[in-house]
């Protein structure tokens, strides 16, 4: 499989998306959007006012200065994602088929952050969070026909439009038990700049559970870092969301000088990758729970300074799901064309599973990580992307060896996997709601991401990214492809 990537790269057909990703800088430099300002090396001291203003425009992470000691917050980003494939071999495709031929498509997302503090004492704080956002453009094929989608911004159901929505509002409460306070990233979920060491945390209202659990600081956001569906998130983790991403619910949380541990109750979609609701906890819920450990995990093998994260994540769902066994019985004793798991769903049924992720500093520069995700595989994939098992290995380079703190270089591989109900259910032409090539031979679907992303100026990124994807959509019969893409992001 390596040796077909390297084959089939074009790193010269990049250079034109690198043109148009400028174009899009010029026209969206005024665009609100990004989020609070993170704390960044120092840089070099300069020889003359004149380097003063270039060097500090270099290290600003955000585009305009944002408030350090202030009740408030107001921020914003802005998301472009160019991304093209050439054609690939397919002898036959369906409905939900990621398209043989060559295309090319083009995600916006822009996101504005409000947040004010009603209560600053840091051992009692009490934050009001609220979001507006907007996703527009579209993903290659519709966002269908690869379980390990190659842009996270993209919205599942292009229907929906670029008419901006809520995308967060939330009460973040904050309750100490112990006077000694440790530092704090100011960011939109969290304003105080320190926080009790032993404390409780809740956040109530709408959110994105990937806020919360199942975060990696090396693979968990498609801004900065890689793309993928399935490398940024725990693809076996079929997370409660609507198909936007979107959920109300409650994140309970509990923190200690060396681990955390969290429970989260958040509502259900009323359909797979549905936009709507369902507010009947009784019969629908998604309920998870997490524990993180921080600690290097190569113990006397690596300088203590070095450090290490352990998370490990469970979940159960109740939701109006359907058993693709069922589905596929039903079609093979006669009923209907092809099998179809809506017919077959029932109320209260309960998908579960396991992930597993963890991070660690390896030198001053390099970052390691990985996670494995299983589920039960047997009733629907409903709310996130069609995997059943997963597993991925990764890493980070930091531009501070050539002198560019802020520039990055990731890879990254994630094999994914369904169970033989959900082969056999897409082999007999069933659709889920991704995924349907009208047949499957199957295969596990092999994915190897890269990028170099680059700060340019004052909170302005560009990236370059690579994704080669072996059996798309689990099918050996199809593929392999290469997606690339050049990315401009903005923090304001």
């Amino acid at each position: 499989m390596i040796e077909t990537f390297f084959r089939k790269s074009r790193l010269v057909g990049a250079l034109p998306l690198v043109l148009l990703a400028c174009h899009f800088a010029a026209a969206q430099r005024h665009t609100a959007a990004s989020a609070a300002s993170a704390k960044l090396p120092d840089a070099p001291t300069p020889s003359s006012e004149t380097d003063t203003a270039a060097e500090t425009d270099d290290a600003t992470p955000t585009m305009f200065p944002h408030w350090e000691n202030s009740r408030f917050l107001i921020g914003g980003q802005a998301n472009i994602i160019f991304q093209a494939h050439g054609p690939f071999h397919s002898p036959y495709q369906g409905p939900n088929s990621l398209l043989p031929r060559g295309e090319y498509k083009t995600s916006l997302l822009g996101t504005l952050y409000l947040a004010a503090q009603a209560i600053r004492d840091p051992k009692y704080a009490l934050d009001g969070l609220f979001d507006l956002e907007s996703a527009g453009g579209r993903g290659d094929s519709e966002a269908l026909g690869l379980a390990g989608f190659t842009n996270l911004d993209v919205v599942r159901n292009p229907n929906l439009g670029s008419t901006p929505y809520m995308a967060r509002a939330q009460v973040h409460q904050t309750i100490g038990f112990t006077d000694k306070m440790v530092e704090n990233a100011r960011t939109q979920f969290s304003l105080a700049p320190e926080v009790p060491e032993r404390r409780l945390e809740f956040h109530v209202g709408k959110m994105s559970l990937p806020d919360f659990l199942d975060i990696n600081s090396i693979g968990s956001d498609s801004h900065l870092q890689f793309m993928n569906w399935t490398v940024d998130n725990n693809g076996a983790w079929d997370y409660a969301a609507d198909t936007r991403g979107y959920t109300y619910g409650i994140v309970s949380e509990y923190d200690d000088k060396d681990w955390s541990a969290r429970y989260a109750l958040a509502l259900m979609p009323t359909i797979a990758n549905g936009i709507d609701l369902d507010w009947a906890l009784r019969r629908a819920s998604g309920q998870n729970w997490e524990f993180e450990l921080r600690k290097p995990l190569l113990g006397s093998l690596l300088p203590p300074e070095r450090k290490g994260t352990i998370r490990v994540l469970s979940y159960v769902n109740h939701a109006h799901m359907g058993l693709y066994r069922d589905a596929n019985e039903a079609f093979l004793a006669g009923e209907g064309t092809r099998p179809v798991i809506q017919n077959v769903e029932k109320f209260s049924a309960v998908k579960y599973g396991f992930a597993l992720n963890f991070e660690q500093e390896i030198t001053e520069d390099i970052r390691m990580f990985g996670r494995f995700g299983w589920n039960e595989g047997q009733h629907e994939s409903f709310a996130y992307t069609e995997v059943d098992q997963t597993v991925e290995f990764g890493g980070d380079y930091s531009g501070r060896r050539w002198s560019r703190p802020n520039d990055k270089v990731g890879l990254a591989f994630v094999s994914n996997a369904i169970k033989k109900d959900h082969q056999e259910y897409l082999k007999l032409g069933g659709l889920g709601f991704l995924l349907g090539d009208g047949n499957l031979n199957y295969a596990r679907e092999d994915i190897l991401e890269s990028y170099y992303n680059m700060h340019t100026w004052r909170g302005l990124y560009y990236a370059l990214d690579l994704q080669f994807v072996d059996h798309p959509g689990y099918n050996k019969d199809r593929g392999p492809v290469l997606v690339e893409s050049v990315r401009m992001h903005v923090d304001f």
